[in-house]
């Protein structure tokens, strides 16, 4: 289990980082188009703000395996140990609720206005919008991991669960 979950992260800090890397090189070749050139790059806009979305979907979903996300640590770190693995678990099951919300949302979102065509790239927005579904499904994903190895480890070792 712990293999698959190293492959998703790997997987997930890939993308999250090539998606940074189009942003930046995109930006950078606009830049050098607009200001050395005087012709700038009309895609170059929309490609960095898309590419930052899906980098952001990644991003999300990596932290929240990696233990890095946002917490209110000053709360969590006052309760007891088996107090603290129990709220690990709705935390789990609330992000995958959530990720399935957003899965739905993301696709109803898509789906609707999915065939506006971009102004710069001439591409239907479906492609910019399914953004939110992947990000949600990454969410999913991850949370089923954290799940499963929270229930491989054992509820409480030793504890009644």
């Amino acid at each position: 289990m712990q293999r698959t979950e190293n492959a998703f992260k790997r997987l997930l800090a890939g993308l999250s980082g090539m998606s940074i890397l189009v942003v930046f090189g995109v930006v950078f070749a606009g830049s050098i188009s607009r200001y050395l050139f005087s012709s700038p790059l009309q895609w170059s806009e929309e490609v960095a703000k898309y590419a930052m979305i899906y980098g952001c979907m990644f991003g999300v979903a990596y932290a929240y395996l990696q233990g890095t996300q946002i917490t209110f640590s000053i709360v969590i770190d006052t309760v007891s140990a088996h107090l603290r693995r129990r709220i690990a678990i709705l935390v789990d099951a609330a992000t995958l609720v959530l990720g399935g919300i957003l899965v739905h949302a993301g696709l109803i979102f898509a789906t609707k206005r999915g065939g506006i065509v971009a102004s710069g790239l001439g591409i239907e927005m479906f492609w910019a919008q399914i953004a939110i579904m992947i990000g949600g499904g990454c969410l999913v994903i991850a949370a089923v991991l954290r799940i499963i190895s929270f229930f491989m480890a054992g509820l409480g070792e030793g504890e009644d669960a």
